[in-house]
């Protein structure tokens, strides 16, 4: 099989020649510059690394890097161009370096020794808001057709060399977007209190998704075979709001939004979707408005337990990470460790296909270089059907 027929075998619930692999095709199943570097230098290599995204640091991870560890994905969107200009408009103060982004939300990150961009602003005051406070909000530029052409090229490119093609969403989930333009706690506040403002402000980043996607979808629809979306609500230990709250009012915008991707193309698209942390209890609520594959799966969050999940859910969802934990074995295990880590996860959610083996989140900072092959020389060994 080649990649993309890997992919689309798992997809669809059978088994292929072996487990598929991804690093860098979903939004979050990439890696941080730092262990990047220390990758690269563990292989006795220096190059210049790019940071794809500039909140969550990740790195552009080479091509030829993804083609020696034999990465079935390729992913298409605007993250790179983004980061770029963000890069350029970088200002300081005191300690920080920050920026402040389309919807007006300021993120800043420590000049020494921080990792990440962290939100220290967000647009929209914590006092009470208004209608006119949230339709004053202008939000991100949809992409030129030029900035279209390109990415068709390269999606092209990567379905003519028989990789599967992501395109990845817009940036945030319509959940997520609410919370770090309003702040957490007020959104909260306002689902309950003031749940037509609240309902407001979703409607808004909905809309905003949904001619990303008509426009993106239009030109290349028939070359992607996955929409990476998602929406984090949950923390390790149970849901941000309660089933009811997320039924109520979310749902129903996370199937009309997979509805609107769907209908945005007259090929047939898989839907990713990304939800860190103790998601369980909405699972079955994910796969009844549309989506295809779960992740990050994040084994040690309450309720996470990968066989219970393949033994539950694995007939009707994928399951797109998992594959090793990166909160305590991947950083801090010995290569041992990860290796049984690994083992362990695959006999748990490979069998019948379903299973895509990316780590849980992104390859974070202090993971050492020999985790990430111990990691890598597992799958060789264990994901073979």
């Amino acid at each position: 099989m080649n990649s993309r027929e890997r992919v689309l075998a798992a997809l669809q619930h059978r088994e292929p020649d072996r487990v598929p692999f991804d690093l860098g095709g979903a939004p979050n199943a990439g890696i941080h510059a730092d262990a990047y570097r220390n990758l690269l230098r563990y292989w006795g290599e220096e190059r210049e690394i790019k940071i794809e995204d500039i909140v969550t640091q990740k790195a552009l991870i080479d091509e030829d890097v993804l083609r020696r560890l034999g990465v079935d994905f390729r992913r298409v969107d605007f993250s790179f161009s983004t980061t770029e200009r963000r890069l350029r408009e970088l200002q300081e103060e005191e300690k920080y370096t920050f920026f402040i982004d389309e919807w007006g939300i300021k993120w800043a990150k420590p000049k020494k020794g921080g990792l990440y961009y962290d939100m220290k602003r967000h647009a929209l005051p914590a006092s009470q808001i208004t209608a006119d406070d949230i339709d004053a909000l202008k939000g991100p530029a949809l992409p030129s057709r030029d900035e279209v052409r390109v990415l068709k090229k390269k999606a092209e490119t990567y379905k003519e060399n028989g990789f599967a093609v992501v395109l990845d969403g817009t940036g945030g989930g319509i959940f997520e977007w609410a919370c770090w333009i309003r702040g957490h706690q007020n959104f909260f506040i306002d689902m309950v209190s003031r749940p037509a403002l609240a309902e407001r402000l979703l409607r808004k980043i909905l809309s905003y998704k949904l001619k990303y996607y008509e426009l993106m979808l239009s030109e290349l629809g028939d070359l992607v075979d996955v929409v990476a979306e998602g929406d984090d609500v949950a923390t390790q230990e149970r849901l941000m709001i309660s089933p009811e709250l997320y039924r109520r009012m979310l749902k129903p915008l996370h199937r009309e939004l997979i509805k609107g991707i769907r209908e945005s193309t007259k090929e047939h698209i898989f839907i990713h979707f990304h939800s860190c942390g103790a998601i369980r209890e909405l699972i079955p609520d994910l796969i009844d408005v549309g989506v295809d594959a779960l992740n990050p799966v994040q084994v040690n969050a309450a309720g996470m337990d990968t066989k219970q999940l393949k033994k539950e859910f694995g007939k009707d969802i994928t399951f797109w990470g998992g594959g090793v934990d990166t909160q305590h074995v991947l950083p801090h295990g010995t290569p041992e460790e990860v290796k049984d880590e690994v083992k362990r996860r695959i006999e748990d959610l490979a069998p019948g296909g379903g299973f895509i083996f990316a780590t849980v989140h992104n390859i974070q900072a202090d993971v050492p270089p020999e985790n990430i092959m111990a990691m890598w020389e597992a799958l060789q060994e264990y994901g073979e059907y």
